[in-house]
């Protein structure tokens, strides 16, 4: 017995070194965390010069590009910021649209860009209708569905006619326009008042 008794003595303190190690290890992880949490101010964490984002269809067709001379990501809410912005609208089937603004703002899935600032969209024209131009301060476009909106005062050109309005929208697809309140319309050269107006 007295022989097995430094054997014995080794196994237990053995036994109590892993199961202190193990527990050590164990209350380390849980209360330091391993990745810190994200900051949740609106800061930049990534930048790209000449920036150019192009989006495709389900078949590989590119149906959308954004372009603009720098660019910021903001992980908070994982969106993109774009200076001096280009945005090309070409959906199958529909006249291309080309919107500019100071800036840009893309959300993280691409679904919607607002254009802030000297906002521009321009329609190209095809066999049967004449360009479209809407401008406004800010304007909010909708790439996938090809729609354009805006809630503040734009001014549409369409040919020769002129309209004026506060709330717009517009449908490239369909070739809608909405125009919501208080509008003045010049038409081929006339002008009259309108409230709403489709086109």
């Amino acid at each position: 017995m007295r022989e097995r008794m430094p054997n014995l003595i080794a196994v237990i303190l053995l036994s109590i070194l892993v199961v202190g190690t193990w527990w050590a290890a164990e209350y380390t992880q849980k209360s330091v965390p391993i990745d810190p949490p994200a900051r949740m101010t609106h800061e930049p964490d990534s930048w790209a010069y000449n920036f150019v984002m192009i989006q495709t269809d389900d078949s590989g067709k590119a149906n959308s590009r954004l372009e603009g001379i720098n660019m910021r990501h903001y992980p908070d809410d994982d969106s993109y910021e774009v200076d001096d912005a280009i945005s090309t609208g070409q959906q199958p089937d529909s006249p291309v649209t080309i919107g500019t603004s100071d800036i840009a703002i893309m959300d993280s899935d691409g679904t919607r860009i607002i254009m802030r600032g000297n906002a521009r969209v321009h329609r190209l024209p095809d066999e049967t209708r004449a360009p479209l131009e809407v401008t406004s301060a800010e304007l909010v476009m909708y790439p996938n569905e090809d729609i354009v909106e805006t809630s503040h005062p734009a001014r549409v050109v369409n040919g020769n006619h002129v309209l004026l309005g506060t709330g717009m929208h517009y449908n490239n697809q369909t070739r809608q326009l909405q125009v919501f309140s208080a509008s003045d319309a010049t038409l081929s050269g006339k002008k009259s008042k309108a409230t709403v107006s489709d086109n």
